[in-house]
């Protein structure tokens, strides 16, 4: 049996072995899988050789599209390239009701009296008057030093919603009132009024000038929206409505005047892109009529779709007018009466004499200056304080920047515009430097800070956004034609290579001491920790900056460049100042020191 199967086993081998040479139909099949197999492997080979080709054609087509796009568009350069990192001014707390709050201002400084909103298309109020000088009248609006003016300045302001300023101009006394409120009806920043009140010292004053006074108030709105006057011709006593227009921010509005003075009014509009010169207009149009019909007084005529619309006030010594400003009176809530009469009169009497009051309170609570000074000293003081916040203004336009020194072998001046920004600052002087100075503003807030820490926050945070990817702030801030009209041409550049002593440390190192030492609310103390820990990565850069680019030749010390070393015209030449401090036993200059105070305060960052 055994054997039978080892038969039968070796039989299978040589039948199967065999198979092939005797099978045609089995070889034809293998032929058959063999020769699909390869066409398979071929038809694969062929379908990958494809996908890889496909991907290939879109790689070179991104890379091709890439460079001519960047031929193209060619790469800002660095000067103008904005710091990488979110804006300090997008943080909430500077969002809605704070935004709000400080819409509207007294925020064109370089003006006796000029308002606006905080918007880079705003509508804008302003205060002209004639004064005389040499025997000659002079139509006063922009703070000029050639006026001659005895005195003018905000004796108290509290940098949101009241201010009160006195303009004594060879023998005329103006003074000034400012105030808003948020009235049940009020639209997007609220209501605002002027109070006008026009005396005049018999000293000083010849009657020959005049026994009237002629004030000018004017609305401009850089937006070209156009604005209408109230009538043909005007008479406060049938209707206190000025003029009227409508707005994307602040809806519908309404300018009233009301006086109990027997005032005479006359108005002219004008249609202008131009607003840094609108006294010219004012005075050309007043030159003209006095040619034509011998008296000195707008037409009461208007171009066609005006956005500038100018009244004339007329009066004899002494007389009070008083103007007010409502927002949305299209809303069914407006109240437009109520609200002019509770800004007018009696009522805007009552609220100017609060808003008085609690300046004078909180001067006191914040500097205790009756304990250290006298009365008199105490009345400089409110003065000062007042000056420095009514001199706060918004600005928006481009830096120009003079790239010259950067380039290599340049033989011609290169400019180019830093992004259009806006900025939020006080300034150092209305007549003069009416526009932001990055070095004076850190003095600057060593007292903003101690009155209202919002603010403090909100200026410094527009300062740091303006910083480039180096770390760098051009010192002088000239935005829009307002600024540039007040500047000449060869002061306008800005040079990447210049810094001004960053004093904004110093306002900044006391803000953090006064969190140590509980100087401020709980609300107060969540709102500069969170403005602290946006604004850390600006302020790191800014401080690398100033030790790459400006370090002296000695341990600790800072060269400020600009110098002419060419001039021998000027005992002090225009120039930024050497500064050398001393190198002291832990080895850290002072910006150090603040850098190290802000590591005490977040552990968790680094430099």
């Amino acid at each position: 049996m055994s054997g039978n199967v080892r038969t039968t086993a070796r039989s299978r081998v040589r039948s199967s072995s065999a198979e092939p040479e005797t099978d045609p139909l089995r070889q034809e099949t293998s032929s058959n899988y063999h020769r699909t197999k390869y066409e398979s492997n071929s038809t694969s080979n062929f379908k990958l050789f494809l996908t890889i080709t496909f991907f290939f054609i879109i790689i070179i087509f991104f890379l091709v599209h890439h460079f001519v796009t960047s031929a193209a568009q060619p790469h800002l350069p660095r000067v103008v390239t904005p710091f990488p990192a979110p804006k300090i001014m997008d943080l909430p707390q500077f969002q809605g009701e704070h935004k709000e709050s400080l819409y509207w201002g007294t925020y064109r400084p370089h003006l006796y009296l000029g308002i606006r909103a905080r918007t880079p298309q705003s509508l804008m109020a302003g205060l002209m008057w004639i004064g005389v000088k040499d025997g000659s009248n002079h139509l006063r609006h922009v703070c000029r030093q050639e006026d001659a003016l005895s005195a003018y300045g905000w004796t108290k302001h509290n940098g949101r919603d009241y201010g009160h300023q006195v303009l004594v101009d060879h023998g005329m006394i103006l003074t000034t009132e400012f105030i808003k409120s948020k009235g049940e009806g009020s639209g997007y920043g609220w209501d605002w009024a002027v109070r006008i009140d026009v005396q005049i010292d018999k000293s000083k004053w010849n009657e020959d000038f005049g026994r009237d006074a002629q004030l000018f108030f004017y609305l401009a709105d850089e937006g070209g929206n156009v604005l209408d006057a109230g009538r043909e011709n005007l008479n406060i006593r049938e209707s206190s409505l000025l003029a009227s227009g409508s707005r994307t921010d602040i809806g519908n509005w309404q300018l009233h005047l009301k006086s109990t003075d027997d005032l005479k009014l006359h108005y002219s509009g004008f249609h202008t892109p131009h607003f840094h010169n609108l006294s010219d207009l004012v005075e050309e149009n007043l030159a003209s009529q006095t040619r034509k019909h011998g008296q000195m007084q707008l037409p009461d005529s208007s171009d066609d779709s005006p956005n500038v619309l100018v009244f004339q006030i007329i009066g004899g010594f002494p007389f009070t007018t008083d103007i007010v400003f409502i927002s949305a009176t299209n809303s069914e809530s407006s109240r437009v009466e109520k609200r002019v009469n509770s800004l007018t009169g009696d009522s805007l009497s009552n609220e100017l004499k609060y808003k008085e009051q609690a300046y004078d309170e909180k001067i006191e609570k914040i500097f205790n200056l009756a304990e250290k000074v006298d009365s008199e000293s105490i009345s400089v003081g409110k003065a000062a304080v007042g000056s420095l916040l009514g001199a706060i203004g918004y600005f928006y336009g481009q830096s120009k920047i003079d790239l010259s020194r950067t380039l290599i072998h340049s033989e011609h001046a290169a400019y180019i515009s830093y992004w259009p920004a806006e900025l939020y600052t006080a300034v150092p002087c209305r007549s003069t430097f009416p526009r932001g100075f990055l070095w004076d503003e850190g003095f600057h807030q060593l007292v903003i800070w101690r009155w209202d820490i919002q603010i403090s926050l909100d200026i410094i945070g527009h300062w740091l956004d303006l910083m480039n990817i180096d770390g760098w702030i051009p010192r002088e801030q000239i935005l829009g034609a307002e600024a540039l009209s007040r500047i000449p041409e060869e002061y306008v550049p800005q040079h990447p290579t210049n810094g001004n002593p960053p004093t904004l440390f110093l306002a900044l190192n006391g803000i953090i001491n006064g969190l140590k030492n509980n100087e401020f609310n709980v609300m107060d103390r969540s709102e500069i920790s969170l403005f602290l820990e946006r604004a850390f990565g600006r302020l790191d850069a800014w401080f690398q900056w100033y030790n790459e680019t400006q370090s002296g030749e000695q341990m600790s010390s800072y060269y400020w460049r600009g110098r002419d070393n060419m001039t021998t015209l000027q005992l002090n030449p225009q120039v930024l100042i050497c500064i050398h401090k001393k190198e002291r036993s832990n080895n850290r200059t002072i910006l150090s020191d603040l850098i190290y105070n802000f590591h005490s305060s977040y552990p968790s960052r680094s430099t």
